[in-house]
C-alpha cells in the first residue's frame, strides 16, 4: 500500500457566534473563517482524514503548505510508516507548522485504523472506553457569570469545571472564591490563567486557589519561564500544570521534567504535531508518575483524535470541553457529546470513527488543492 495522492479541500465556516477568550478582545458579532479537510489517499483506495483550522483564527497558509511542501514528500510512501514520516516532517519544526504536521499525522492514524479495521485507540492499545469530561469556560465580564455557569454544569452531571479568568489577579481570586461558594466544597474545580501573571501575582492567586482546594493551577506564568515555575512549585502545594506551549515536539518537555517545574504535562494534536508525538510524551510522563492531560484540539476532528489518545492512556484523567459549544463544534454529522453522568465515550468504528459532514463541506467549498 502506497500513498497515491494528497488533497486539501478548503471550506468556509459561517455564522460563528461571538465569544471572548481574553478580557480585552471579543468578537464583535457573528463571523466566518476557513477550515480545511486533509485527505491522504492510497493506491488501495483507503483514505485518511483530518481537519485543519479552528473558529478563533485564520487558516492562513496551512492548506497551501500541505499541497506544496508535504504532498511531494508523502506521495509514494507507505502510509503505515508513521514514525518515519513524522521524523522527516518534524525536523526543525515548531510553532504554526506543528498544526500542519499534526493534521497529516492524524490522517495517517485514521488511514491505519481503517486499513486494520479497528479504531485508533485499539491500534494504540486501549485502556478504557469512556472518560470524564470537564467544562472549560470562556472569559466573562462579570464574576457571577462564572459562578452561575459552574453551578449549571455541576447540576447537569459534569465532573469538573475549569475557570479561564480575566487575568487580573485580585479579580481572579474573587472569581475563584465565587465559584467555590456556588458549587460547594465537594465539586472539582481548576484554574487556567493562560500565562497571565508575573511571579508575585502568580503566587498570590496560587495561594488563594490552594486554600480553596482547586484541583490544579494551570499556566500562571509565561510558558517559557522555567525558573519561575520551579520557584512556584516549591512555594505552593497545589499541583501545577504547564507545557501546553510552545508548539514543539516531545524533546521540549525534558527540561520541565528534570527541573521538577510542573506536576502535569500538557498537549494536544494541533499544538504538538499529531498523535505520534503526543503518545510519546504521554508514555514519557508515565515513567515519571506524571499525568499527561490532553488540551482541547481546536476543531471537532482534532477532538476526536484527542479522545482516541485519551482512551489509550492510563495517565490522563479528563477530556476538555471548551465552551461555548457552538464555537467549537463544526464539520461532523455527530460531534462528541457528554452524557448524563458527565462522561464521553470512545468511537468504535475504524480509524477516527467520526462521520464527517461531506455535504456541508462541499456546499461551502472555496478551494480544492
Amino acid at each position: 500500500m502506497k500513498i497515491s495522492d494528497v488533497k486539501v479541500t478548503v471550506w468556509e465556516w459561517n455564522d460563528i457566534p461571538p465569544t471572548r477568550y481574553t478580557l480585552h478582545v471579543k468578537s464583535s458579532g457573528t463571523r466566518s473563517t476557513h477550515m480545511a479537510l486533509v485527505r491522504i489517499i492510497t493506491d488501495d483506495g483507503i483514505e485518511g482524514h483530518a481537519f485543519l483550522g479552528n473558529a478563533l483564527s485564520s487558516l492562513g497558509n496551512d492548506a497551501n503548505l500541505i499541497a506544496e511542501r508535504y504532498k511531494p514528500m508523502l506521495i509514494g510512501q507507505d502510509p503505515l510508516d508513521r514514525e518515519k514520516i513524522y521524523q522527516r516532517m518534524s525536523i526543525w519544526a515548531m510553532g504554526g507548522i506543528m498544526r500542519v504536521i499534526g493534521a497529516i499525522d492524524v490522517a495517517l492514524w485514521d488511514l491505519a485504523g481503517k486499513a486494520a479495521g479497528i479504531p485508533i485507540h485499539k491500534l494504540m492499545g486501549s485502556y478504557r472506553h469512556s472518560v470524564p469530561a470537564y467544562a472549560s469556560s470562556a472569559v466573562f465580564e462579570h464574576t457571577e457569570e462564572y459562578a452561575q455557569e459552574a453551578l449549571r454544569y455541576k447540576e447537569a452531571g459534569w465532573n469538573a469545571y475549569k475557570i479561564h479568568p480575566p487575568a487580573v489577579a485580585a479579580w481572579d481570586i474573587k472569581i475563584c472564591e465565587a465559584v467555590r461558594k456556588a458549587v460547594g466544597d465537594d465539586y472539582r474545580i481548576m484554574l487556567d490563567s493562560c500565562w497571565a501573571y508575573d511571579y508575585p501575582d502568580a503566587l498570590r492567586v496560587g495561594r488563594a486557589a490552594e486554600a480553596l482546594d482547586f484541583y490544579w493551577y494551570e499556566d500562571p506564568l509565561a510558558y517559557d519561564d522555567l525558573y519561575g515555575y520551579v520557584k512556584l512549585k516549591q512555594d505552593l502545594r497545589i499541583p501545577i500544570m504547564a507545557t501546553e506551549m510552545p508548539g514543539t515536539g516531545p524533546s521540549a518537555y525534558a527540561p520541565w521534567i528534570m527541573a521538577k517545574a510542573t506536576d502535569y504535562l500538557r498537549g494536544d494534536v494541533a499544538i504538538k504535531g499529531g498523535l505520534t508525538p503526543c503518545l510519546k510524551t504521554a508514555h514519557t510522563a508515565e515513567t515519571f508518575q506524571m499525568n499527561y492531560e490532553v488540551h482541547h484540539g481546536g476543531n471537532s476532528l482534532n477532538n476526536v483524535a484527542n479522545l482516541h489518545l485519551i482512551m489509550a492512556l492510563k495517565n490522563c484523567e479528563y477530556f476538555e470541553v471548551l465552551l461555548p459549544d457552538e464555537v467549537q463544534k463544526h464539520g461532523l454529522v455527530q460531534d462528541i457529546e457528554v452524557d448524563e453522568n458527565g462522561m464521553v465515550h470512545a468511537h468504535q468504528e475504524p480509524g477516527l470513527g467520526a462521520l464527517i459532514d461531506f455535504d456541508l463541506i462541499e456546499h461551502n467549498k472555496v478551494a480544492e488543492l
